[in-house]
């Protein structure tokens, strides 16, 4: 059983808890704006699905790309220095968005705005995993998780009414918040309880012991990290897909305004909430550590409720609704889960960083992919039936490999 903490190192993990949640979920207020005011690009600049697939590229492929960077800069600078520069470039990139009419401009600060927005998840993670031990880390994480939802249903919430004083509100708004989560960070994070003067929460050791190495990793740890990695992909392909063409099928399939769009996508991220904490608690009081286990439960439902949008394809408003808000409670919880607590698990504390970095690396480009995809598919006659064809694809893809990662696992050779 673990020793009892004494009180200054529980406020100071109270301290980071709240600092690095609230810096994550600033982060999207620096990046959803643009998705709430698609439609409205499109009305004011004459930009189609496809020019607006290739801006949400651009930002992606940068964010894909970025991911891999801060598996480097996070390890190398720590998370502190990572994370407040990231927020300070995209603050700058929004109040750029809200000015210009450029679609040269608007495109390559979307690049900027990428590679700062990458800086969040690997360096946040890598906190987290220095301040919580492995046996309480899928609740804890399961509750911070949460955080992401929180600041997308939010910054959802804020874009959308700003919207109706103008296109640039949004983004001026969301640079707002993030600055304020940047100022609340600075005062409430340390990278390690070391770094305050406390002692080391847990010993420094990899997750899968033995065997032979790969660039200084044992070769099942990397095996392991690239299994999360493909499940990433194909996670973050239905997320991503659901996340930023929602509000503008809404808006162009049900005839709705685009801020009543906004408002009713955050369905999607309001029922992801109870996915998170629900399923984080099972991997640790059900599954008893065993992220894998409790998210491949998950997923299967998430598979159903995908094929159940295509079979039904097209839905009546309310019954599309309701589905979406089913994929959300199913598919954030193994989201938050696996990038998260497991990205810890099955790459060791000491490596939280980069394994974090490389696993939303690679699911960063099932993001990437989508835009392009879901883009092109929009801007023809095609409807959005083989988009919820798609989804239901992915969701299948993930379970499977899910599914390796338990048998993995159930024969010692993942920690997840």
């Amino acid at each position: 059983m673990a020793e009892p903490l004494d009180a200054r190192t529980r406020l100071w993990r109270a301290r980071v808890f709240f600092a690095t949640g609230a810096c994550y979920a600033g982060f999207y207020f620096g990046r959803k704006p643009f998705y709430v005011a698609k439609s409205t690009l499109e009305d004011t600049w004459g930009w189609n699905p496809e020019v607006l697939g290739w801006l949400g590229l651009s930002y992606l492929v940068a964010y894909s790309a970025g991911q891999f960077l801060s598996a480097f800069t996070g390890t190398r600078f720590g998370p502190r220095k990572v994370l407040l520069t990231g927020m300070a470039v995209s603050i700058a990139c929004n109040l750029v968005f809200g000015f210009t009419s450029s679609l040269w401009l608007f495109g390559a600060f979307m690049l900027i705005n990428g590679l700062a927005q990458a800086t969040g998840w690997p360096a946040v993670v890598g906190t987290m995993g220095r301040w919580f031990r492995k046996d309480e880390r899928g609740t804890v994480m399961g509750v911070w998780g949460i955080n992401y939802q929180v600041g997308s249903i939010g910054a959802n919430a804020l874009a959308s009414a700003l919207l109706v004083f103008g296109l640039a509100w949004p983004f001026v708004g969301g640079s707002g918040v993030l600055l304020a989560a940047l100022v609340f960070f600075w005062f409430n994070q340390a990278d390690r309880p070391e770094d305050v003067g406390l002692a080391a929460l847990e010993e420094e050791s990899d997750a899968v012991d033995g065997g032979p190495e790969v660039g200084g990793w044992p070769r099942d740890v990397v095996v392991n990290v690239l299994l999360v990695g493909a499940f990433y992909f194909c996670v973050k392909f239905v997320r991503y897909a659901l996340w930023s063409w929602t509000p503008y099928l809404l808006s162009r399939t049900y005839g709705l305004e685009a801020d009543d769009a906004g408002y009713l996508s955050t369905v999607f991220d309001v029922a992801g909430i109870f996915g998170v904490i629900a399923c984080g608690w099972l991997s640790d009081r059900v599954f008893r550590g065993k992220r894998a286990g409790a998210s491949l439960i998950f997923l299967v439902a998430m598979a159903a409720a995908t094929g159940l949008l295509f079979w039904m394809q097209p839905a009546d408003l309310r019954v599309f609704t309701v589905i979406l808000g089913v994929i959300g409670f199913s598919l954030y919880g193994p989201d938050a889960l696996m990038a998260g607590a497991g990205a810890i698990d099955v790459g060791s504390p000491k490596r939280a960083v980069a394994a974090a970095g490389i696993i939303n690396g690679m699911g960063s480009v099932g993001s990437v992919l989508q835009e392009v995809v879901v883009g092109r598919i929009l801007s023809t006659d095609a409807g959005a039936g083989p988009v919820f064809g798609l989804l239901m694809g992915s969701s299948v893809a993930a379970c499977a490999l899910m599914t390796v990662l338990v048998v993995r696992g159930a024969r010692g050779r993942a920690a997840v």
